[in-house]
């Protein structure tokens, strides 16, 4: 017929679009490098989907976008598409807060996904400190996050808690210089532990210590390449 003698205009694309996504490692190598031999086709429950790819949320009267995705056996993952905020929680102080999220800093695996502001598992991201701030400074009646304050200022306790307050002091109160410092410019450096793309949420944890110190290097290291 004249419509199967038509040559294709376009057999790359309609090949892309044929192929579905699979999930199987048949097509992989071995750990030795060897070739393996293909002894099965492609089966529906190894297809997958396309990557969510959440970004965050930077211009106003944008809103959150979470689509639901009905899963093998009827089950539901929620694929979030555009987000602005999380729950974030500070480790040392055993406090969770919903918190804004301000920019995404750091990607180990690509830089294109800082760029593009790509919300993904592990991501570093910056986020609004105030809901912190003033939970710490309520929590142990201090002030924190002042410039040039390299300790809390603790204000004059009275009324029934003020015992239990001054055991918090006493007992729990130590507050890390670089996040009073990071607290004075009002945002706080975390790291994403949910999926987005899976959950529908960017929840994740404030970095502390070690974790803190390896992150601030390498974006300093990252500065440091920008400015040369």
């Amino acid at each position: 017929s004249a419509t199967s003698s038509t040559p294709l205009r376009f057999p790359r694309l309609l090949a892309s679009v044929i192929m579905a996504i699979t999930r199987d490692s048949r097509h992989k190598r071995r750990n030795t490098g060897g070739r393996r031999n293909v002894h099965k086709k492609k089966r529906k429950y190894e297809t997958g989907r396309q990557a969510a790819m959440t970004k965050l949320i930077t211009t106003q009267g944008q809103q959150r976008r979470v689509s639901e995705v009905r899963t093998r056996g009827g089950n539901k993952k929620f694929r979030a598409l555009r987000l602005d905020t999380g729950n974030y929680s500070w480790g040392t102080e055993n406090c969770s807060k919903a918190a804004r999220i301000l920019d995404v800093v750091y990607n180990a695996s690509n830089n294109e996904l800082v760029r593009t502001k790509t919300l993904v598992k592990s991501a570093i991201v910056v986020i609004d400190a105030t809901p912190f701030r003033q939970w710490y400074e309520n929590h142990y009646k201090v002030t924190i996050g002042q410039k040039g304050q390299t300790t809390p200022t603790l204000l004059p306790l009275s009324g029934a808690d003020a015992e239990t307050v001054q055991k918090r002091r006493d007992t729990e109160m130590e507050l890390d210089s670089k996040l009073n410092e990071q607290i004075a410019m009002g945002r706080l450096m975390a790291c994403i532990s949910s999926r987005p793309g899976q959950a529908g949420r960017a929840d994740g944890y404030i970095l502390e210590g070690k974790e803190l110190d390896f992150y601030s290097k390498k974006l300093a290291h990252k500065k440091g390449k920008k400015s040369a």
